[in-house]
C-alpha cells in the first residue's frame, strides 16, 4: 500500500474523482432544485418536478464525467461503484477508501455551492433523499437495492475486458443505467443510489432521517452485483493469492504514468 500511495497517478485519480464528483452532483442536483424558479415573466409558477428531465440529467452527467476522467480515475462517482470494484478485484483498498472520501468531499463542496445559489428558494433542501409517503423504511430500502445492484452490474459488464461483443460508449451505458435508476427511484424514496450523493445533501440540509437507507441499500446493491457477477454470471479464474495482491499493491497498468509525459496515456481499465 505504501508504494501505491506514492504514486502520482494514484493522486491524480484521487482529485479526478473529486473534481468530477462536485461537477456531477452540481449539475444534477442542480437540474433538480431547477423547477422551483419563476417560469412565466415575473410570476412564481408551481410546477411538478420532471422525473425524465432529472434522470436525464442525472445519467448524462454521470456519462460526461466518465468521458472526462475515465481514462485517469476510472471515474466511480459513487461508492457503491467503488465497492463493486472492490470486491471485483478492479483497485486496492487504500484507492477504495480516498476514492469515497474524495467523493463525500465533493458532494458536499457542490451541494454547499448550491446551496448559495438557491438560497432564495422556500423550503429548499437541496435535493435531500427521502421516503414518499406510504413507503415504510423495508420497501424503500428495497428500491434502493435494486436500483444500485443494477448500475452496478451495468459498471461490471460493459467495462469487462473479456468481452468482445460490446461495441458502443461503455459511459454512455452506465449513464442511461444511472438514468433508469432514477426513473425507478425518484418517486419512492428520490434515488439515492449513490451514498455520497445522499450525504452531501443531508450534511448541508442537516437532515439525517433515515439517511441509513441511502447507504445501506446502495452497498447491499453494489456488493451482490459484484459478488453475483464474478462468481455466477460471469465467474473469474484468480485465486485468493491474485486478489489479496490487488487488494494491497493494486493493478500495475494503472500506474502507467510515472513521469509529466502527456503522450503517455492511462487508459480506464478494468480486470
Amino acid at each position: 500500500m505504501a508504494s501505491e500511495f506514492k504514486k502520482k497517478m494514484f493522486w491524480r485519480a484521487v482529485v479526478a474523482e473529486f473534481l468530477a464528483m462536485s461537477l456531477f452532483i452540481f449539475i444534477s442536483i442542480g437540474s433538480a432544485l431547477g423547477f422551483k424558479f419563476p417560469v412565466v415573466g415575473n410570476t412564481t409558477s408551481t410546477r411538478s418536478q420532471d422525473n425524465v428531465k432529472v434522470s436525464l440529467a442525472f445519467g448524462l452527467s454521470i456519462a460526461t464525467m466518465a468521458q472526462s476522467v475515465g481514462h485517469i480515475s476510472g471515474a466511480h462517482l459513487n461508492p457503491a461503484v467503488t465497492l463493486g470494484l472492490l470486491l471485483s478485484c478492479q483497485i486496492s483498498i487504500l484507492k477504495a477508501i480516498m476514492y469515497i472520501i474524495a467523493q463525500c468531499l465533493g458532494a458536499v463542496v457542490a451541494t454547499a455551492i448550491l446551496s448559495g445559489i438557491t438560497s432564495s428558494l422556500p423550503d429548499n433542501l437541496l435535493g435531500l433523499n427521502s421516503l414518499s409517503e406510504g413507503i415504510n423504511a423495508g420497501q424503500g430500502l428495497g428500491i434502493e437495492i435494486i436500483a444500485t445492484f443494477q448500475l452496478v452490474l451495468c459498471v461490471l459488464a460493459t467495462t469487462d475486458r473479456r468481452r468482445t461483443d460490446v461495441s458502443g460508449s461503455a459511459p454512455l451505458a452506465i449513464g442511461l443505467s444511472v438514468a433508469l435508476g432514477h426513473l425507478l427511484a425518484i418517486d419512492y424514496t428520490g434515488c439515492g443510489i449513490n451514498p455520497a450523493r445522499s450525504f452531501g445533501s443531508a450534511l448541508i440540509a442537516n437532515n439525517f432521517e433515515n439517511h441509513w437507507i441511502f447507504w445501506v441499500g446502495p452497498i447491499i446493491g453494489g456488493a451482490s452485483a459484484a459478488l453475483i457477477y464474478d462468481f455466477i454470471l460471469a465467474p473469474r479464474s484468480s485465486d485468493l493469492t491474485d486478489r489479496m495482491k490487488v487488494w494491497t499493491s493494486g493493478q500495475v497498468e494503472e500506474y502507467d504514468l510515472e513521469g509529466d509525459d502527456m503522450n503517455s496515456r492511462v487508459e480506464m481499465k478494468p480486470k
